[in-house]
């Protein structure tokens, strides 16, 4: 695994043994972020889910203001910090380690351009994080919202969120789906 672009290009970053996480693939990564790409300079970018980091340091590397990590799983934090540390990206980096329904209660003075969110599949966290940031003032008017999820997993609960479903983009296991926060 590595930083695809930017002033991180090629770095190789470490993932965490073991079945904890799933990291997203580089060609994954490539694409989404070539979907992404305009938004990301300057934006403040909040990876929820965080497993390596990679998604966040990738965001950092192309220029992004700032990414804050937040994940539960301490070897994950562990190696968010290594990576971040590896990339020389401590000044525009938050790590927190806390539950992802906890951490971003307490962002009521923070607010984020974009964010992205990667849960454990199938276990419905996406439905319960994408009820908050609806009812949120985290998410900056306009920003994005990005969900990264098994292919089968249902999403036609969105119709009763004021979030606008922008695109969605299947890979051969998995999708993202870009979301759009209106006020």
């Amino acid at each position: 695994m590595r930083v695809i672009a930017g002033k991180c290009r090629r770095l190789n970053l470490d993932t965490i043994k073991g079945d904890n996480t799933r990291p997203t693939t580089d060609r994954i990564k490539e694409t989404l972020f070539n979907i992404i790409s305009d938004e990301v300079v300057d934006s403040d970018f909040l990876d929820l889910f965080s497993g390596s980091g990679q998604i966040g340091i990738e965001a950092l590397s192309r220029y992004a203001s700032s990414a804050t990590f937040v994940d539960n799983y301490r070897l994950a934090i562990d190696c968010i910090n290594s990576n971040i540390k590896r990339c020389r990206l401590e000044d525009n980096s938050n790590v927190i380690c806390d539950n992802v329904f906890s951490a971003i209660k307490r962002f009521k003075d923070n607010s984020f351009d974009i964010v992205f969110l990667d849960p454990p599949y199938n276990k419905g966290f996406e439905r319960d994080i994408l009820k908050y940031l609806d009812e949120s003032s985290i998410i900056r008017n306009d920003g994005l919202i990005i969900v990264e999820a098994d292919l089968n997993t249902d999403f036609t609960y969105l119709n009763k969120y004021s979030l606008e479903l922008e695109r969605i983009k299947e890979y051969k296991t998995n999708k993202h789906l870009f979301l759009r926060k209106r006020y």
